[in-house]
């Protein structure tokens, strides 16, 4: 039974790429949000709702106000080395955007295509016109952003936790996570000889990952990235007290990281200071009279209705971490549906408790 349902989810997300098929459903909202008037095709993203840059996609999309039909690709679950994922997207990561005939695989030019495509008068604007005295100052503050290490950064801090403070990462997921890159290997080479029109897709993934591990578990470049960190929090400080020195009168309109608008930058931005303090790294980078304006810059992130919306619960590592395993695991054992949904039933039900002992966490150390 599990093993045909299995099969038939695999066939079900084939057929999703291949006709491009989507539904008419409500956004996280509650509220279904009219495409613009030029383009009235659907949005298809796959992500993870723990990958950082599948947060940053979200975002955008969201402060876009688009309708997008979403579909979660477990991490967890291993779904994005799957056969029918590997095809969409050869080197096998998250976020893949699907519109129309384009399949957008890279994060940073899926948000670019969100914007040059979705541009009329009723969508919020992301990025300045080309020529606009912000253009520039947006372009250079994402770029910066993005071009930070937050895979060395997660795996780092899951890795090496004695180099975090308040994280919000679970004990027992050092010893989960070097399990699960092992596991990881042996799965793509194994995935290589069983798939040989994607032999040269898993081999390459296989290899990339040996090389990024091996540097996320050295110490020295740890240390090094995060010290360079600190140049970059230092920039955006600066810029930060601009804004504040530019809006001088009380009860004005507050800034942005780059003006009264909220940009793409700090889309970047925004989700950055969410990982980092979910890390356990915030208290080295701001807080208690250090970097006061990117303090009060997060704050008021945390407020803002769409990031509520998109990144309010993703912290939950506990769900993410614990449960698709336990699915997994009653999947393979389970010898009926009944047996499957009560084990699933009670894992749901400590799961539950275990959110409501770590939201409690959370709002004691925020």
């Amino acid at each position: 039974m599990a093993a045909e349902n299995s099969n038939e989810s695999q066939d079900e997300k084939e057929t999703l790429i291949k006709t491009d098929r989507v539904k008419e459903v409500p956004n996280d909202s509650g509220t279904i949000v009219e495409s613009t008037k030029n383009n009235d095709s659907k949005l298809i993203l796959y992500h993870w709702t723990q990958s950082f840059s599948s947060q940053k996609v979200r975002l955008a999309i969201a402060e876009k106000g688009l309708q997008c039909e979403e579909y979660d690709v477990s991490l967890p679950l291993s779904e994005h080395n799957e056969p029918w994922f590997m095809k969409l997207n050869p080197a096998g990561e998250v976020p893949v955007l699907v519109h129309n005939d384009n399949v957008i695989c890279d994060p940073a030019q899926i948000m670019d295509y969100l914007e040059q495509t979705f541009r009329d008068e009723n969508t919020p604007k992301l990025i300045p016109e080309v020529g606009s005295m912000y253009y520039h100052r947006v372009q250079h503050y994402r770029e910066l952003l993005d071009s930070l290490q937050m895979d060395a950064y997660t795996h780092g801090c899951i890795l090496h936790p004695e180099i975090t403070v308040d994280s919000h990462i679970p004990a027992y997921a050092t010893t989960r996570i070097r399990a699960q890159i092992g596991n990881t290997e042996s799965e793509l080479k194994k995935l290589a000889a069983e798939h040989p029109d994607l032999k040269d897709a898993y081999l390459a993934k296989q290899r990339r990952l040996k090389s990024k591990l091996f540097d996320h578990d050295n110490m020295k470049y740890l240390k090094k990235i995060l010290d360079e960190l600190e140049n970059v929090m230092d920039q955006v400080e600066t810029e930060l007290q601009r804004r504040v020195e530019e809006t001088p009168e009380e009860g004005s309109q507050q800034t942005w990281l780059c003006g009264e608008f909220f940009s793409m930058a700090d889309v970047s931005l925004a989700v950055t200071l969410h990982r980092l303090k979910f890390l356990g790294l915030s208290r080295r980078y701001w807080g208690n009279g250090k970097r006061v304006n990117l303090e009060t810059y997060y704050e008021r992130v945390l407020e803002r209705p769409t990031f509520r919306r998109v990144l309010g619960h993703v912290n939950n590592i506990l769900i993410s971490a614990v449960l698709p395993t336990a699915f997994r695991v009653a999947k393979k054992r389970a010898p009926s549906i009944l047996g499957t949904t009560l084990v699933i039933g009670l894992l749901g039900g400590a799961t539950y408790l275990a959110f409501l002992y770590l939201r409690k966490r959370i709002l004691i150390t925020s």
